[in-house]
């Protein structure tokens, strides 16, 4: 049974079709490298599965039931997690601080709420060790590496028991030794049975933790196929229009 299930995905903006009868299926703790030039309908796909575009025609499923976005806290009630690019984290604050953020945790004093930082603390460090990363509660995220800042957008992410995770161009613009730790972290959601999407140009990243790859040109899908039984090559050809279809 597919984790999530796509059947017939389009998407017009006018006279303009971004998406065009996408069918993709993805099953629970599979990764989905999904490729595709700019333009090619990447973004698109994403925010129709993370409920901030509805389709114009076509059907999602997941668990095999149909689901119906109006709104991202709609697909995030479902268990849809995005890390988008830029992370969206505060520099000023601490680890768990973005963690938790606008999920604070808090406690009763008297008749009053207020911040709960030794609870945010505790549970900040246990994500980050079921992730397997050196990443301290305390840090301050300014100060953190590229792999550090993902790994808190991450564990911001498992707080609320994700099913899928959205990952756009998780590995850009950092080092080849950060490039290898989030690798490992996408590795790690991996092995807790949560499937993910990975968004990526870079394609050593995709073929180096991806059970599957998908590509999409001018938005419609070209192929979705396993890793094993294709190559950086196949999914070029793809991407440019070389090879039609595989």
């Amino acid at each position: 049974m597919s984790r999530l299930s796509l059947k017939g995905i389009t998407k017009s903006f006018g006279a303009i079709h971004a998406l065009e009868n996408v069918s993709l299926d993805i099953a629970a703790g599979e990764v989905l490298g999904l490729m595709g030039d700019n333009g090619a309908g990447k973004s698109t796909l994403v925010k129709v599965i993370a409920g901030n575009f509805r389709p114009t025609r076509g059907e999602m499923r997941m668990d095999d039931r149909p689901v119906e976005f109006h709104r991202p806290v709609d697909a995030q009630r479902a268990g849809i997690e995005v890390v988008y690019q830029d992370l969206a984290l505060c520099d000023n604050l601490t680890a768990a601080s973005n963690v938790f953020l606008g999920r604070e945790a808090t406690r009763r004093v008297g008749p009053i709420k207020v911040i709960d930082y030794a609870e945010m603390h505790r549970t900040s460090a246990g994500l980050f060790r079921q992730l397997k990363s050196e990443t301290r509660p305390r840090d301050l995220v300014r100060k953190m590496s590229g792999g550090q800042r993902q790994a808190v957008a991450i564990a911001r992410t498992l707080l609320s028991k994700p099913k899928i995770v959205l990952m756009d161009e998780p590995t850009a613009a950092i080092s080849v030794r950060q490039v290898a730790e989030v690798l490992d972290l996408i590795r790690r959601l991996r092995d807790q049975g949560i499937s993910v999407v990975l968004i990526s140009h870079r394609m050593p990243d995709v073929f180096a933790v991806a059970d599957k790859i998908a590509v999409l040109r001018r938005g419609s899908l070209v192929t979705a196929k396993p890793a094993a039984h294709s190559s950086p090559e196949e999914v070029t050809g793809l991407i440019t229009g070389a090879i039609e279809a595989a």
